[in-house]
């Protein structure tokens, strides 16, 4: 009986099948379709050159081995990448060609699973980031980066730092520049937590393809929080592909951490050794002067003025955190206005003991309650600060607005700033809505009582 394309696909389906996991089938093999059987070579079709690579990638050995038991020895696989509207565009692979993916195995266009705009906050630009010592590298790179993107040899940038020093003021002022400066470029700042939720459910509807496709496509990506990559073993995987194919088309990425790369532990090694391809920059705790003028700048924004011994009180008390340095001038404003008082000394002391020690005791800051509650939860502390209308994210988010409130004298405008720069209505909403569900539900209210133990001995 002579032989068909279909029919040896099939065979080689119904072995690849009992080999290899549901998911993973039906996300690299269904879309397949044979097209041609030759001798002993059989063409395949396949919907772009990014699918192609991944199958040689993952699968080379079992499809050399299925060819081998379908046609001979002398068996061959040949890969067809659609390219056009029309299937008989299709290029047939013999070797690795750059081909631009664009069109499905039957010809329809692919839905790229890509978030729509840049997720860029506007605020976050070069000219109101405060320069120091201890962010001269980073904005330098940076700024590098920004007018000569994806040429440098700072491909890939990672910036890294502990919590609140501007990492993501700095990522986002590329975006923000390469945006005003150039025309049909794709930029797309991201989380790490958020690219794995977007990956999760493109694999729960056997759509992986396509979301590679869709951050392939990409000109400057920009992905916080790297670290939390750490575990997610899947992840890491799609995005090291993801990684090397806008490395190769020398597309610009850009990474954040809080820590130095060779820190990372828990990431696969060959994603460790493409991070350190480029240039690794890290953010210091600000010295006295850079504080200083960071909370001049603030005071501008917020057109609002104080004495300069207010200014200098305040940059002696706040040392460690810019966006805790910050978070104290947004709540003296707020303060000041909302009890129609003059900026005393009195009261910079109250907002300070809200944020920091000023008598040597350990405090409770939101930090700390935002990464207590989001533990307790079991997500990431970007999730509690973040943006993400899942259920569980929503519903950490409120209670540390809450446990906030509870356990400091923060005010509503400073705890907001601590989540995304929230209006203080919000956080308002937020108390409100645990505050009366603790009534309604004893089980919640326990739940919002073993965490506050949680934040309490931290004391």
């Amino acid at each position: 009986m002579q032989k068909t394309c279909q029919g040896v696909w099939e065979n080689c389906l119904a072995f690849i099948g009992e080999r290899i996991n549901s998911q993973s089938f039906s996300t690299w093999f269904s879309p397949i379709v044979p097209t041609k059987l030759e001798a002993s070579t059989l063409t395949i079709q396949v919907p772009s050159h990014f699918f192609y690579e991944w199958l040689e990638e993952h699968y080379l050995g079992l499809l050399h081995e299925v060819i081998v038991r379908n046609l001979g020895p002398d068996g061959k696989l040949e890969y067809a990448v659609v390219v056009s509207e029309s299937p008989a565009s299709s290029r047939v692979l013999t070797q690795h060609e750059r081909l631009t993916p664009c069109k499905s195995a039957q010809g329809h266009p692919v839905t790229l699973l890509r978030p729509q705009g840049s997720s860029l906050n506007p605020d976050y630009c070069f000219s109101s980031l405060v320069e120091g010592p201890c962010n001269q590298l980073a904005k330098s790179a940076a700024e590098a980066v920004a007018q000569r993107l994806g040429t440098t040899s700072f491909n890939p940038l990672v910036v890294y730092g502990q919590v609140g020093l501007g990492k993501t003021h700095i990522v986002q002022a590329i975006g923000n520049a390469v945006l005003q400066t150039a025309n049909n470029v794709s930029v797309l700042y991201t989380s790490a937590d958020t690219f794995t939720a977007q990956f999760i459910d493109a694999l729960r509807n056997g759509q992986a393809g396509s979301f590679a496709e869709g951050y392939a496509e990409i000109d400057l990506l920009i992905v916080d929080d790297i670290q939390f990559l750490v575990g997610k073993e899947k992840t890491q995987e799609i995005f090291f592909h993801i990684f090397n194919h806008l490395h190769q088309k020398r597309k610009q990425i850009v990474l954040t951490s809080d820590a130095p790369v060779r820190a990372l532990k828990g990431l696969q090694d060959r994603l460790l050794s493409r991070f350190k391809w480029g240039l690794t920059a890290d953010l210091q705790k600000p010295d006295f002067e850079t504080r200083v003028a960071i909370i001049q700048r603030k005071l501008q924004t917020e057109k609002t003025a104080l004495s300069t011994e207010a200014v200098y009180y305040i940059a002696r008390h706040v040392s460690t955190n810019v966006r805790e340095l910050e978070g104290v001038v947004v709540s003296v404003i707020a303060h000041a206005t909302l009890q129609a008082q003059p900026i005393s000394q009195s009261l910079i002391d109250k907002v300070l003991h809200s944020v920091v020690d000023t008598t040597g005791a350990a405090h409770v800051g939101v930090d700390h309650i935002q990464e207590t509650v989001a533990a307790y939860y079991g997500i990431e502390p970007e999730l509690v600060r973040g943006r993400s209308r899942k259920k569980l994210a929503v519903v950490a988010r409120q209670v540390a607005m809450y446990l906030s409130k509870e356990c400091t004298d923060a005010s509503f405008k400073h705890i907001g700033y601590h989540f995304g720069g929230r209006d203080h209505s919000t956080v308002l909403h937020a108390v409100q809505v645990v505050s009366e569900l603790c009534v309604q539900n004893i089980s919640f209210k326990k739940e919002i009582e073993t965490v506050q133990q949680r934040i309490e001995l931290c004391r």
